[in-house]
């Protein structure tokens, strides 16, 4: 779900470094000190998941857990998606560095979805189940969202690219909704404070 460098606009660029910053900077204020570990395991999470991907146009599909991610870290989803997306532009030269910003962006604020989704207060097995599903589902779902409408606001030669973009990723929409929902009941069973600690 990365944009490449050198195919959006300045501005777009501009706007996307300008608002990831701010939130950013406010995960960052937020921080504890007994969160940096939790964080750096998401990052992690974050950087393994996404490094193998399939190129499509100026884009590429692959895992997110994003929705996990911003389940249990809230704003501090921010941080941890930030210091991956960091690792992979200046290591491997995935996505870049001109496009931290908007990637950023494009990925962690639909993470704050799945912390919303998950602190709603479910009683059933079932319906806790789809709750799950929804946090990675949903997630995915509005950062596709997200990416398409970056591509649509390039240009017009970029509204093409911008459907494709958004089609390509509704099977992964589906695959987090499952591994995500998978993953949670998982963290139920064997840690569950770290799902009763959300709020």
């Amino acid at each position: 779900m990365h944009i490449s460098e050198g195919v959006l606009k300045p501005e777009i660029l501009i706007g996307g470094a300008v608002i990831s910053f701010a939130f950013t900077a406010y995960a960052l204020k937020k921080l504890k000190n007994e969160d940096i570990p939790l964080v750096a395991v998401f990052s992690a999470l974050f950087f393994l998941a996404s490094f193998i991907h399939v190129p499509v146009g100026p884009v590429s599909i692959h895992l997110i857990l994003n929705g996990i991610i911003g389940g249990i870290l809230g704003v501090r989803a921010f941080i941890s998606i930030f210091i991956a997306l960091l690792l992979q532009g200046v290591l491997f030269g995935y996505g870049g560095i001109s496009t931290l910003g908007i990637n950023t962006l494009n990925l962690a604020l639909p993470a704050l979805i799945g912390w919303y989704i998950l602190s709603l207060h479910v009683n059933s097995v079932s319906l806790k189940k789809v709750q799950y599903f929804l946090v990675g589902f949903m997630s995915v779902a509005v950062s596709a969202l997200f990416l398409s409408i970056t591509l649509a606001l390039n240009g017009e030669s970029f509204l093409n690219a911008s459907k494709v973009a958004f089609l390509a990723h509704i099977p992964v929409m589906f695959i987090e909704g499952v591994i995500t929902m998978f993953a949670l009941i998982f963290l139920n069973r064997v840690y569950p404070q770290i799902l009763k600690s959300i709020k």
